[in-house]
């Protein structure tokens, strides 16, 4: 995807987020709930306009954020090797952001579902493009697995995205299957990304230490 198609999506995103809130308001309660326990059960409330206004301003706000990283990245040239890929992720992250509104209002409007069983097959789709976009990385500041010893080594740096890479598209698959199985589902969505982080990151250093970097 190029760059202005992906920032012309997104911003449509962020137009379409406005308007859907601007039209749900009136359904609405005052006190939106916006935060739930492990248990599914409601422990936050946020006043709606709040509520509402966050989500057009949060994906406006990391749509300028992704559109400037390139830019100021002391390794920009190297992003725009895998700039495809980049540009696909920040349409998935806004289009992420607008489900989630979506998944909000719907639960605040009265409709009854499991919180966590209708985001798995989102954020699977999102940890699995996450392995996507690991597969294409190159060294930079902003995306990817930035450790101390990827950073600082380019080898270590390929190595240990080719090797979390199929990783996190199989935690998105896991996570995915969080819509089948409700009394897994936070488990299924949050543990395996976990591991596959922790796992890369552990990995990292010792890929460091044996190539001697």
């Amino acid at each position: 995807m190029s760059p202005r198609r992906s920032y012309t999506i997104g911003g449509a995103l962020v137009a379409a987020s406005a308007v859907f809130g601007a039209l749900a308001y009136p359904q609405l309660p005052a006190e939106m709930a916006t935060h739930w326990n492990a248990a599914g059960e409601i422990d936050g409330r946020t006043p709606k306009l709040l509520a509402l206004g966050l989500f057009p301003v949060l994906m406006a706000a990391l749509l300028g954020l992704f559109a400037v990283v390139p830019r100021i990245d002391p390794l920009g040239e190297n992003v725009e090797q895998f700039r495809a890929q980049y540009d696909t992720f920040v349409v998935l992250v806004l289009a992420f952001l607008a489900y989630l509104q979506a998944v909000v209002v719907a639960a605040n409007a009265g409709y009854e579902f499991e919180l966590i069983q209708a985001l798995a097959p989102a954020v699977g789709a999102l940890y699995y493009y996450v392995g996507v976009l690991s597969a294409h990385a190159e060294r930079n500041w902003f995306v990817g697995i930035r450790t101390p010893w990827t950073i600082s080594s380019d080898e270590v740096w390929k190595r240990t995205h080719d090797r979390a890479a199929p990783l996190f598209k199989f935690a998105g698959v896991v996570a995915a299957l969080g819509a089948l199985v409700p009394a897994y589902a936070e488990l299924l969505v949050v543990a395996p990304v976990l591991a596959v982080s922790l796992y890369a990151a552990v990995f990292s250093y010792a890929e460091y230490r044996r190539v001697g970097a």
